[in-house]
This record gives structure tokens, sequence and C-alpha cells, in this order.
């Protein structure tokens, strides 16, 4: 089965989100993925999902999750889509958009630690995983 497989309407959807995105998406884009050493696309359909942001290079997808994603249905539909995505080839990070207001340069080095490090996948929070110090991010990139 082809990983890129989607209905019309889905690309269509995505086309529309790319011109509408969150302001943490926006943030997300502009700040860090879309200038980062590897090329990073946004709001593209998989199936009958549209994803934040891949990277189809490495297989990994970024997702960020609003307040509407803290009660139990919706954490359900989450797990549903991150199975079908893993079962695609992907692996899904998922961020909080507090943890991107709070935290985007620790989120920025969780990346590209995510990058160099296929195993890591999942939800990340600032309060569950240790992110890595955002200092040694901009001395490394200096």
């Amino acid at each position: 089965m082809p990983t890129r497989s989607y209905r019309p309407i889905t690309e269509k959807r995505a086309k529309t989100l790319r011109h509408a995105m969150t302001p943490d998406e926006r943030h997300l884009w502009y700040d860090y993925l879309r200038t980062c050493p590897w090329k990073f696309q946004r709001q593209k359909a998989i199936g009958m999902y549209i994803v934040d942001f891949i990277c189809y290079e490495e297989r990994l997808i970024i997702e960020l999750d609003g307040e509407q994603h803290d009660d139990e249905e919706s954490y359900r539909h989450d797990k549903v889509r991150t199975k079908y995505l893993e079962a695609q080839g992907f692996r899904v990070l998922r961020f909080s958009n507090r943890d991107i207001r709070s935290h985007f340069d620790s989120i920025c080095a969780f990346v590209e630690h995510a990058m160099e490090n296929p195993a890591i996948h999942g939800r990340v929070t600032s309060h569950t995983v240790s992110i890595p110090d955002p200092s040694a991010r901009k001395r490394t990139s200096e």
C-alpha cells in the first residue's frame, strides 16, 4: 500500500489548512522547521489523515496538540491515528501547544535529537521526557 495514497478531498483540505495554520504551527514552521537541516513539509495528507509536519526522508511526523486533544475521546482518536501512521512506516512526535509556547528551544533541540536517533517517537511533554538543553543546539550550530 503506498504511503501517499489519499482521497482528493483530504488533499484539498490539507491545502486549505496550509493557509490557516494555528499560531503555534506558524511559530514552529517559520522559526524552525522551514530552515532546519531536514526538509519538512506542512499539512500533508497521509491516507485519510492530515499531518501537521512531515519529513519524508527521515519518515518523521510532528503533530501539535491543542487543548482539544486533552479529553479521553481525542486521546483515543490520536492513538488510532498514530498507529495508522506508524503502520505506514512513519515515526510520530506529538507536542502540546503549551510546550511549543513555553519550551520552544527545547522542543527544537528534541526534534534534532529525534532526527539523529530513529528509535525516538511518541507523545513528548516537558514533564515526562528529558528534553535536551537548547544551549547545546545553539553551540553546535554556531
